[in-house]
């Protein structure tokens, strides 16, 4: 796992093989975006120590939705430093294990990329303690909230700051050479209008689960690649 800086003192970006997460920081108070894949816990935890902080800060894991190179290490970190793990309503039962992962309608090329992510270990099944709706703030980085973001899964989510200009897509949009409309989606209709949606709140940092964050000319690039996917 590698260890970015994002914005100093502020925002990190936890880097795997496969997919990354994001640590958000509010002083000694600690936010991960996603938490990588099973087997992550450990890393994390040195990760947040090398940066002179405690893992006892972790307040909230925000999941932005159920796939497993995504949510592997939630249970883990949850259970080892209390933190409070969060996640849309709708893919909250496919987190807990009570429904099964959705499939994607893959396009041809996509088919060997999705069949490379599933030499991940599965997912087990991970408590969701808050389950929250587009719009519900968060609670921390100074009024996030919640950007329903559907198409990938149901339940897939942005989480947008904007006081700082900050916007996590989660893999509703990726950054792989290029800024790209997300792949391996349940509904790429849908995907298409959260990924026009995410380009009209114009972030200044647009933070993805797969590829390099943007942190110049990024509400351009944003909108550039929306109206490239649309066609």
């Amino acid at each position: 796992m590698d260890l970015v800086d994002v914005i100093p003192q502020r925002l990190h970006m936890l880097r795997y093989p496969i997919g990354q997460a994001y640590l958000w920081r509010d002083g000694g108070a600690l936010t991960l975006i996603d938490s990588g894949p099973v087997g992550s816990a450990a890393g994390i935890e040195e990760a947040i120590r090398s940066l002179g902080l405690s893992p006892e800060g972790l307040e909230r894991i925000v999941l932005t939705h159920c796939h497993r190179d995504h949510i592997g290490s939630a249970g883990e970190l949850a259970a080892r430093w209390g933190a409070t793990v969060v996640a849309h309503r709708l893919d909250a039962p496919v987190i807990r294990g009570e429904l099964p992962v959705p499939e994607p309608v893959l396009l041809d090329w996509e088919v060997p990329y999705y069949e490379r992510g599933l030499t991940l270990p599965d997912a087990p099944p991970t408590p969701v303690d808050r389950e929250f709706g587009d719009g519900d703030a968060l609670g921390f980085g100074d009024g996030a909230y919640v950007v329903h973001a559907p198409g990938h899964t149901d339940g897939s989510i942005g989480v947008h700051l904007p006081d700082h200009g900050v916007l996590f897509t989660g893999d509703a949009v990726a950054s792989v050479g290029q800024v790209m409309l997300g792949v391996f989606n349940v509904d790429r209709g849908r995907a298409l209008g959260s990924m026009r949606r995410f380009a009209s709140l114009a972030p200044s940092v647009a933070c993805f689960g797969h590829g390099d964050p943007v942190t110049e000319d990024t509400a351009a690039t944003l909108k550039a690649a929306a109206d490239e996917a649309s066609g």
